[in-house]
């Protein structure tokens, strides 16, 4: 298995890999990917292009949109609940538009190009060329996601654009100078995963890399754009990795090897062995999660959670929080029997 420099440090950015990853998501169902160990395809155009929810969350119908029940989870919609209930319905349930985010969209296009980078034969995989796909993934991502227009809507001579498109040349070329492309031979790349726990939830996400040593070993790689988060705040920024590492046990019954993430925005990567352990207290997580997100479902109790987050929130007219009323809540609503868990309680991670 390649290793890389390892590291941590530089301060905590704004841009999440949960972004990141929804943003990338949403165009993922124009490939067809398949789930590890299990065989199932996602052909082009199918339930992958709502993948940044629980799928199923907004079913078109013959009279419009109609709202379902969430039936699987996914690290970025975890997070969201975690950070706000509100913010998870609004997403999911609601499917509230958002504006498209330059910083989001931009990790999106360095995913596709480090992706892309690996269908060169080895000693091709450069600097140069990887640069020179980026006007290529652009345009490709300007067909798939033609809202990303929008962040150039005011710049007609192009000289935003430019520059954005400089700082993602950048930001692929530091990739070079953590890891050497023309070493590695990734066993999967932008790869579906999902799996079934025995309780009933369903699990999914997409990892962006998957190596496999000559013996065996697995290491889970995840490429962010943003910058390290400072080592206090390391714990938080595993967590995706380690739902992705929980889904490979339960597919495969193999523990990976080693997490690690690579963030170009800072240099550094941040490296986890995980043990057994560690995916079980993950498990116990997502199923008292799950039951939260369960109880919300039905009860249509959504609290919010203002943080300092709520900054960056596309929805804060329909938040209370801010002055701002929900939209009617879409499905039908219980109301809390006595003895149910309590909303937004979670096990020990």
């Amino acid at each position: 298995m390649e290793s890389s420099s390892e590291g941590v440090g530089g301060a905590a950015g704004v841009e999440g890999g949960d972004v990141e990853e929804s943003a990338r998501v949403e165009v993922a169902g124009s490939e067809a990917v398949a789930a590890v160990g299990a065989g199932a395809i996602l052909p082009e155009g199918a339930e992958g292009v709502v993948l940044p929810g629980p799928v199923g969350a907004v079913v078109a119908g013959a009279a419009g949109s109609v709202a379902v029940a969430p039936s699987s989870l996914s690290p970025s919609r975890a997070g969201d609940f975690m950070q706000c209930p509100l913010l998870y319905r609004f997403r999911v349930i609601d499917r509230l538009p958002e504006k498209p985010s330059a910083a989001a969209t931009r990790g999106t296009l360095v995913h596709a190009v480090l992706e892309r980078l690996f269908d060169a034969p080895a000693v091709e995989r450069t600097a140069p060329r990887a640069k020179a796909l980026i006007p290529g993934q652009w345009d490709r991502l300007r067909r798939t996601r033609p809202e990303v227009v929008e962040l150039f809507a005011d710049d007609p001579d192009g000289v935003r654009m430019a520059g954005w498109l400089a700082e993602a040349e950048a930001l692929v070329e530091r990739w070079f100078t953590l890891e050497d492309p023309t070493r590695l031979e990734p066993a999967e790349r932008e790869l579906f995963v999902e799996a079934e726990l025995e309780s009933g939830l369903r699990l999914r996400g997409i990892i962006d890399r998957v190596d496999v040593a000559p013996t065996g070993e697995v290491r889970i790689v995840d490429y962010k754009t943003g910058k390290a988060p400072r080592a206090e705040y390391a714990d938080g920024a595993l967590f995706q990795m380690k739902f992705y590492a929980l889904v490979v046990w339960r597919l495969k019954n193999v523990v990976p090897r080693r997490l690690q993430l690579v963030y170009l925005g800072s240099g550094d990567v941040l490296t986890y062995d995980p043990v057994l352990a560690d995916l079980e207290r993950v498990e116990r997580k997502l199923l008292a999660l799950w039951e939260a997100i369960r109880l919300a479902t039905e009860t249509g109790e959504w609290r919010p959670r203002p943080t300092k987050l709520c900054g960056w929130c596309d929805h804060q007219a329909h938040c209370p929080e801010f002055g701002g009323t929900p939209p009617p809540y879409p499905l039908p609503v219980r109301a809390a029997a006595s003895g149910d868990v309590e909303q937004g309680r979670m096990g020990p991670d």
